[in-house]
C-alpha cells in the first residue's frame, strides 16, 4: 500500500513553500482558502479548527522535506500526488498487559466512529516534535503523544513520562477515509504499560475500553463494529506477536528500517 513517489531530500528551510515547489500538482487552493471554506463545510467546528495544525512533510525514507497544513495533508487528492506526513500510533497497556482502545469521535473529519487503538495523531511542524535523524524523531513523537494523549483521552503526562514510551518500529501505509479525505504516513509504533486516570474529551473519543489480545480477536469478528485501516493493518501482521511477547520486547524496540505495507 506504499507509494512509489520519493521526493527529493532538501536542506533548506522545512516550509510550505517548498511543498508547492516540490508537490508543484497539489491542491494549491486549499493552502490559502479558509478553514470554513467549501472543504470544510458541515463539519464540526473544533474539527475544522485543527485541520489547521502543521504536519510534518515527508519523503520516503522519512526525512522532513517540508510542511503542510492537516487539511491538506489529508486531502485524497494530495495524497494521490505522493505527499506522504509523520503520525505515531501509541498503544497503552494497563498493569494487566489489556490494551486501551478508543473509539474515534462521530465528529472526526477522518475515520469518524472507528475502533482503533489508544491514540493516533501526528507530531506537528513545532519545536520539539520534529526530527531528521531517527532518535531526534522518536523523541519529538514522543512529546507529541504525551500531548496528544492528554488532549483525547486526559491523561495528565506526569502518569505517562517519556522515558515511558517504547517505539518499535515504523509503518508505511495509505489508506482512504472516503472519497475525499484519507491517510499516508510514516507512523512511529509506540507502546506504554501505565496505569492512567481518564478525563475523555467527547469531542475528540466517542468510547474507550480495556481488552485483553483474546477479547481483541473477537471484536473483530463482531460485523457491527468498524475498525480504522491503520490499526487492522498493525494487528494483522504484528501486534499480537509483540503482544505475546510483552515481558521480552527488546528483540523488537528501535528496529531502523520502515515496514511498507
Amino acid at each position: 500500500m506504499s507509494s512509489t513517489t520519493t521526493a527529493p531530500a532538501v536542506t533548506e528551510p522545512i516550509t510550505a513553500e517548498n511543498i508547492l515547489r516540490l508537490f508543484p500538482e497539489i491542491d494549491t487552493g486549499l493552502a490559502t482558502a479558509p478553514s470554513t471554506g467549501n472543504e470544510l463545510e458541515g463539519y464540526d467546528e473544533e474539527q475544522i479548527r485543527l485541520m489547521d495544525e502543521v504536519c510534518i512533510v515527508l519523503d520516503n525514507d522519512d526525512k522532513p522535506i517540508g510542511s503542510a497544513s492537516k487539511k491538506i495533508c489529508h486531502m485524497m487528492k494530495n495524497i494521490g500526488q505522493g505527499l506522504l506526513h509523520r503520525a505515531f500510533s501509541v498503544f497503552l497497556f494497563d498493569d494487566q498487559k489489556r490494551l486501551l482502545l478508543q473509539q474515534r469521535a462521530t465528529e472526526k473529519i477522518t475515520f469518524p466512529d472507528m475502533w482503533t487503538n489508544t491514540c493516533c495523531s501526528h507530531p506537528l511542524g513545532i519545536p520539539g516534535e520534529g526530527g531528521a535523524e531517527l532518535d531526534a524523531a522518536i523523541m519529538g513523537v514522543k512529546r507529541a503523544a504525551q500531548r496528544k494523549l492528554q488532549h483525547e483521552l486526559g491523561i495528565p503526562p506526569s502518569q505517562i513520562p517519556l522515558e515511558k514510551f517504547h517505539f518499535l518500529t515504523r509503518i508505511h501505509y495509505k489508506a482512504p477515509s472516503d472519497g475525499k479525505w484519507g491517510e499516508h504516513e510514516i507512523d512511529y509504533i509506540l507502546f506504554i504499560q501505565a496505569d492512567v486516570t481518564l478525563d475523555i474529551n467527547p469531542n475528540e473519543v466517542r468510547d474507550s475500553q480495556y481488552v485483553t489480545a483474546n477479547e481483541l480477536k473477537e471484536m473483530f469478528k463482531d460485523e457491527n463494529l468498524v475498525f480504522t485501516p491503520w490499526f487492522k493493518l498493525i494487528c494483522e501482521k504484528m501486534l499480537f506477536e509483540w503482544w505475546a511477547n510483552f515481558d521480552n520486547l527488546e528483540p523488537y524496540k528501535n528496529e531502523q528500517g520502515i515496514r511498507r505495507m
